[in-house]
């Protein structure tokens, strides 16, 4: 379609259906009607069947004007990406458009404290009983559980097979006596994960999404999905124009919460953005290994970049696969973000391990090199990227692994 037809065509129906006056809940359920909540969805799951070129046309207009959009940041947008791409049409029309609407918050339940990294290790258990399944195990690093409604969840639910095979993905209603939330304080003062405790909680057998068993290749998508956000700033997605009415203070008031646990990621990433003005500023420019460093780190952020933009190239293309390049970029960013901690320390010295009032930038430098380590855990640990570079971008051979026969000897939950 004409990219200027389609500009044109959002133009002319934001003029008709956007009002400031309306409710965030209205607003959406409007965009949902004229298909512009998720234009490159399909047309029968609330699309508009547009290509990514086509939605980045409608989403330009809309920050141009300063419009609301869909529901789709962060956990949010793993469930509604897994569910679109594995759901059955009972799951699509149950979730979907309240996911959309801001109506449903999500979390995501997949790393415990024996399995992170290795996800396929995942012990928490799921066997069927009395026409449901029966969830028992514990997760960890959860962000956003503690406003959750519904969880996608990774279980085992065969013991007999190999990791990867006894693997079933579901979604689990987070207000249930038999969740339990508790919040993980972090050595850098946030609070921005928890864990999940699950005793005897319930599952509908409507809920598994993707079929029994096959929770694996369901958990590989939301992964790429995720992992593509790491090469990419978060951001509120609309312009600054003046945000008066009714719909923008209950935008605000959900951003508030849904961006709550992510004030500090800026700090784990580095802040690169500091590097300069700081080197600048007290002097440590005049040093030439300290712009040696400099130099160093601003290349491999532009690599980085190059990196991002070939990941959006592949999912333009229309694949769903794991891509490679995401794993690419995923890296790349704990690598700068090292880096980066690297050259505040040698611009501060031992005063950058410093907070308060007179620290370096308030103690903003302290928080970064507390909180870097972070980045290369989260979404899959640095090995596990350069495992699939290797194995997927060079055509290595795989590792060896220790689970060829039955998996019998995982540690099960009683």
């Amino acid at each position: 379609m004409n990219h200027n037809d389609i500009k044109q065509e959002v133009t002319g129906w934001l003029e008709q259906n956007w009002s400031t006056e309306l409710s965030l809940l209205e607003w959406r359920n409007r965009l949902l009607e004229g298909g512009w909540a998720a234009p490159n969805w399909p047309v029968e799951s609330l699309g508009r069947g547009y290509s990514v070129d086509e939605t980045q046309v409608v989403n330009d207009v809309f920050r141009r004007l300063g419009i609301v959009f869909a529901s789709q940041g962060g956990p949010r947008r793993l469930a509604a990406e897994t569910i679109l791409a594995h759901g059955n049409d009972e799951q699509k029309q149950r979730y979907l458009k309240q996911t959309l609407t801001g109506e449903h918050a999500w979390c995501q339940l997949f790393s415990e404290p024996g399995s992170g990294s290795d996800l396929a290790g995942s012990s928490t258990k799921a066997e069927k009983r009395d026409g449901r399944w029966i969830i028992n195990g514990q997760k960890v690093w959860t962000t956003s559980a503690h406003h959750a409604d519904y969880g996608i969840l990774l279980a085992r639910s065969d013991w007999d097979l190999p990791k990867h095979q006894g693997l079933s993905y579901f979604l689990i209603d987070m207000h249930q006596p038999g969740v339990e939330v508790r919040p993980l304080r972090q050595m850098n003062g946030h609070a921005s994960f928890n864990e999940v405790f699950m005793t005897d909680a319930e599952v509908s057998f409507e809920d598994l999404l993707g079929g029994e068993g096959n929770g694996w290749a369901v958990a590989a998508s939301t992964l790429s999905v995720e992992r593509r956000g790491f090469a990419q700033a978060r951001q509120s997605g609309i312009s600054s124009v003046e945000r008066v009415g009714r719909v923008y203070d209950e935008y605000e008031a959900e951003l508030a919460i849904d961006n709550e646990p992510y004030t500090w990621y800026p700090q784990r990433q580095g802040r690169v953005d500091l590097v300069l003005d700081r080197a600048k500023k007290t002097g440590a420019i005049a040093s030439a290994s300290t712009r040696q460093e400099i130099a160093k780190l601003l290349s491999m952020k532009r690599a980085s970049e190059l990196a991002a933009e070939q990941a959006e190239a592949t999912r333009r293309a229309g694949t769903n696969e794991i891509i490679p390049a995401g794993s690419i970029g995923k890296l790349a960013a704990s690598v700068i973000a090292r880096q980066a901690a690297h050259v505040h320390t040698l611009i501060s010295g031992s005063d950058a391990m410093l907070s308060g009032e007179h620290s370096a930038e308030s103690g903003m430098v302290a928080e970064t090199l507390i909180s870097v380590p972070a980045i290369s855990i989260a979404g899959g640990t640095d090995e596990i990227q350069r495992n699939i570079i290797s194995e997927r971008v060079l055509g290595m051979p795989k590792e060896q692994r220790s689970d060829t026969g039955p998996f019998r000897d995982i540690k099960r939950n009683t």
